[in-house]
């Protein structure tokens, strides 16, 4: 009885290590090889009066075109880049005014080292669009009534974009800490 009873336990740790470590290795392997997040696409403030162009496929490359405006960066989507600020700097970024009417708003994208962010800027308040982390880098995203924070996460680094718009239009600043 004994013998058998040290079996089934010597079974039972076998199998449930045998478990443990094929999870584990599932695990990391899925985790390494995780899906980037598709990138948000900058939002003109003519695209409402333009035709829609067609979508191309994933497993394509867009053709060359000779069209100067087509390689044009559009003017709703300026990028705010850190650069060999100390540690705890901050930047401030004044909105600037819209160029579409008072409601559409006015979407801004901010890149930094972590990822990218887009807010839609209005005149008493912001809306977080996308928020798309870097490869290797860890995001989160906080938001209460008069402020929103997203903080990237990676390589010893935390570096944070806030947008606040309490008793001020919206302001956006980014942190490096």
């Amino acid at each position: 009885m004994q013998r058998g009873l040290v079996h089934g336990l010597a079974w039972s740790l076998a199998t449930g290590a045998a478990v443990t470590l094929s999870w584990w290795g599932v695990h990391t392997v899925m985790a390494g090889t995780a899906y980037d997040r598709p990138r948000a696409l900058p939002i003109a403030a003519d695209a409402a009066t333009r035709s829609p162009a067609p979508l191309s496929s994933a497993t394509r490359r867009p053709e060359q075109s000779a069209s100067p405006d087509k390689s044009r960066k559009p003017s709703g989507t300026p990028d705010a880049e850190p650069s060999g600020r100390p540690s705890g700097a901050a930047t401030s970024e004044p909105p600037s005014s819209p160029t579409a009417s008072a409601s559409a708003g006015n979407v801004k994208g901010y890149t930094v080292d972590g990822g990218r962010v887009v807010f839609d800027l209005g005149d008493t308040s912001a809306e977080l669009v996308s928020a798309t982390p870097t490869a290797g880098w860890q995001m989160q995203v906080w938001k209460q009534p008069s402020w929103i924070r997203v903080t990237f996460t990676g390589d010893g680094r935390e570096l944070s974009v806030f947008c606040t718009w309490h008793a001020h239009p919206p302001l956006v600043e980014i942190y490096e800490r």
